[in-house]
C-alpha cells in the first residue's frame, strides 16, 4: 500500500477516533461525574477522554484537513445526545470553540515543528474547552483547575505515545499539510 493511502487510513482511524472519544468523554461524566486528577483537585472524568481528543483533532486536521475536524464535532456531539443531551451540547460547544482556538494556534505554529505547535495548542485548547464546557454543563469555573491538570496529564501522554512516529503523519505547511480536502494530501 502506497504511504499515502497509509496515510489516508491512519486519518480515518484517527477521525473514527476522535468521534468515539468526544462520545467516551460524554457517557464518562453520566457514569463516573467527578474523578481526581491529582494534587488533590478533580474534575468531570471526561477529562482523560477530552485530552487525548486533542490529539486526534491535530492527527485529524493534519492528514484529512481543518474542515474534516470541524465536521467531526457535531458528529460527535449528536452521537453524545444519546447519553445525555445537555452534556453534548455543552460538549459540542466546547469542542468547537477549542477547535477555533486551536486553529489560531496550532496552525501558524506547526511550521515551527509539531511539538512546538502541539504543545501551545492543546492548552490553549484545554483552557477554552473547559471555561465552555464547565459553564455549560455545571454554571461554574470551580473545577477548571482540575480540568487543565487532568486534559494537562492526557495530552503528556499522548505526546509521549506519539513522538516517535510523528514523522510519518505530520505534514508541515512547507510540505503540504492541507489535508484530503484541500487537494494536498500526501
Amino acid at each position: 500500500m502506497p504511504r499515502s493511502s497509509l496515510r489516508t487510513v491512519a486519518g480515518f482511524a484517527a477521525l473514527i477516533g476522535y468521534v468515539a472519544v468526544i462520545f467516551a468523554a460524554n457517557w464518562a461524566v453520566r457514569r463516573f461525574g467527578l474523578v481526581p486528577v491529582g494534587f488533590g483537585l478533580r474534575a468531570p472524568a471526561a477529562v482523560y477522554f477530552v485530552g487525548v481528543a486533542f490529539t486526534l483533532r491535530d492527527l485529524v486536521q493534519n492528514i484529512l484537513g481543518r474542515w474534516v475536524s470541524l465536521a467531526a464535532i457535531p458528529v460527535g456531539a449528536l452521537i453524545s445526545a444519546a447519553v445525555s443531551p445537555a452534556l453534548a451540547l455543552a460538549s459540542g460547544l466546547a469542542f468547537f470553540t477549542s477547535e477555533l482556538a486551536d486553529f489560531l494556534v496550532y496552525t501558524p505554529l506547526l511550521r515551527r515543528g509539531w511539538l512546538v505547535a502541539l504543545v501551545p495548542a492543546n492548552l490553549a485548547g484545554c483552557v477554552v474547552d473547559s471555561v465552555v464546557f464547565l459553564s455549560i454543563a455545571f454554571g461554574s469555573l470551580s473545577l477548571l483547575a482540575g480540568q487543565v491538570v487532568g486534559k494537562a496529564w492526557m495530552t503528556g501522554l499522548a505526546i509521549v505515545l506519539l513522538a516517535p512516529v510523528r514523522r510519518w503523519y505530520v505534514l508541515t505547511p512547507s510540505r503540504g499539510s492541507g489535508g484530503l480536502l484541500s487537494g494536498t494530501a500526501a
